[in-house]
């Protein structure tokens, strides 16, 4: 799994919007906090704005806040809303994938891969991140 730069600067704005308490909070006051580039912010807010998760105040100052309460998105909504399938083999869904015999093993491998990663990242809620709840799992160390 990859995380790219927009889904961070995502995930990061999210947790300065849940900590605005509702507030409405520009998107200077969010690049700022967390220095993130302003313009690259700025696509990133009118993509979580797409997705529903981020409303636009239009307003006088205007600014930005959740759409959705914070307990109910997911890192895992998030990252898939920036950056799409939370886990792909060069491109194409590991479910989707068929190899030969001798390496049908991986098959199995990036299914698993896609799960573990799901079950964690579906598990953290925007909320969870802002209250600094997250708790890293301890490795799994395959054997064989």
């Amino acid at each position: 799994m990859k995380v790219s730069a927009r889904a961070d600067y995502a995930l990061r704005a999210c947790i300065e919007l849940v900590r605005a308490g509702g507030q409405a909070t520009s998107s200077e006051a969010i690049s700022a906090a967390q220095d993130i580039p302003h313009s690259f912010l700025q696509n990133i807010l009118g993509d979580l704005r797409r997705a529903g998760f981020v409303r636009a105040n239009s307003r006088a100052g205007g600014g930005y806040r959740l759409a959705v309460p914070a307990d109910r998105v997911t890192v895992a909504d998030v990252v898939r809303a920036l950056d799409g399938p939370l886990v792909c083999v060069h491109g194409v869904d590991p479910g989707e994938l068929r190899y030969p015999d001798a390496a049908e093993p991986l098959g199995a491998l990036w299914m698993a891969v896609r799960a573990n990663v799901g079950a964690v990242l579906d598990d953290l809620t925007l909320l969870d991140l802002a209250a600094g709840r997250p708790r890293a799992p301890e490795p799994t160390v395959l054997t064989g």
